[in-house]
């Protein structure tokens, strides 16, 4: 008789789970991941939004929030307590430089494997962020076994150039349903009219949480030059944040209310790919930037700042520019290519060779976890 398999319980450690990009990433694995070996329990500060309860729940998941780790001594007490009842042989933090915080409180509750994952890098223009994560970086690795990251560029700006090259930080890929990001020509005109989008209508989105990284203040800028050029085009934006209120206020100032959609929150983002024309992510700085991946599954026409790594352009239709550059540029070029129709209704196969098919990624992702627990 065959021995039953074991599922093991890996505490994800998520921080504030707000709907921003490294909580989709996680979640997107845990959709797929095989759960008769693995379960996930994810592990969230106290005042997060957004947490899908529900969904986590019925995959046979747990949230657990403890207080969030400004409250630094509550924090560490009631995350080895949680971690110790928990009796887990893997931590996976994805809080980046918090991360020598959450993995302080493993090893003192005992975990064995302690994962760091870095999910971004930085920027000198977030001087007060940039302070604290240049302050805990040397950190980062103290209390890890091991090393993750979503990019080359973010596992060498957290872990070093000498781990990276030694082979100590494995690097997975933010993959995704592949099939979920095809272009729909039919999904295109339900959301267009659903947004009373015109067919002539050039629509420019962004997706990204409200905040000083996603640069919208210059996107805002953007978007009024391509109005004096083509009166005929609208903004979409999806997320919030902390700087939503002030964004809004600035499309008001520049009367472009009428021109600028705030979508807000959206569990139908894929949908919403299909509907735009341009995709536009002028961030100050990305660990990889999925959406400019998962936009490009869409074979929509992207154009983003040099500050997101090279390895998010797995085809033809992204355009890199300076943040230097003026906003009267960047819309020169939104103008240029939104001229040249693209044709979207075929996925580009480089997508599946660069590893970002979930199908097959989550294996390997199994599997790695099996292999840090030894499981043959």
């Amino acid at each position: 008789m065959e021995k039953e398999e074991k599922t093991t319980r890996i505490a994800q450690i998520i921080g504030k789970w707000v709907g921003g990009g490294v909580e989709a990433v996680v979640m997107n694995y845990y959709r797929h991941i095989d759960k008769n070996k693995i379960q996930f329990d994810f592990i969230c500060d106290a005042d997060s939004t957004n947490i899908p309860y529900e969904e986590i729940e019925a995959l046979g998941g747990k949230i657990i929030l403890i207080p969030p780790y400004q409250k630094v001594l509550t924090y560490h007490k009631e995350l080895k307590r949680v971690l110790k009842e928990g009796n887990y042989k893997i931590v996976h933090s994805h809080i980046n430089t918090l991360s020598v915080f959450s993995l302080f409180a493993a090893k003192c509750s005992g975990v064995p494997i302690r994962i760091a994952h870095s999910h971004s890098t930085t920027n000198p223009k977030e001087k007060k962020k940039n302070l604290m994560k240049q302050v805990l970086r040397p950190f980062s690795k103290t209390f890890a076994t091991h090393y993750m990251c979503c990019s080359e560029l973010a596992g060498r700006w957290l872990f070093g150039d000498r781990e990276y090259e030694k082979g100590n930080v494995y690097l997975l890929n933010n993959a995704i349903d592949l099939d979920k990001f095809k272009y729909n020509e039919k999904i295109r005109k339900e959301v267009r009219k659903e947004l009373n989008i015109k067919d002539n209508t050039l629509l420019i989105g962004h997706i990204g949480r409200f905040c000083e990284q996603k640069n919208h203040s210059f996107l805002i800028d953007i978007f009024e030059e391509v109005q004096k050029q083509k009166q005929n085009s609208m903004l979409v934006l999806v997320g919030q944040g902390p700087t939503m209120e002030k964004i809004k206020e600035k499309v008001i100032k520049l009367k472009l209310q009428e021109k600028v959609i705030f979508l807000g929150q959206r569990k139908d983002i894929n949908k919403l790919y299909q509907a735009f024309d341009v995709f536009v992510f002028p961030s100050l700085y990305e660990g990889l930037g999925m959406v400019l991946i998962e936009a490009q599954c869409s074979n929509l026409y992207c154009i983003t700042s040099t500050e997101v790594p090279k390895v998010a352009k797995i085809n033809d239709n992204v355009d890199y520019l300076e943040l230097s550059k003026s906003a009267k540029q960047w819309a020169d070029e939104i103008i240029k290519n939104s001229k040249s129709v693209k044709k979207r209704d075929e996925l580009n196969e480089t997508i599946q060779a660069l590893g970002y098919d979930i199908e097959i990624e989550e294996k390997k992702l199994v599997d790695k976890y099996g292999e840090l627990l030894k499981i043959k």
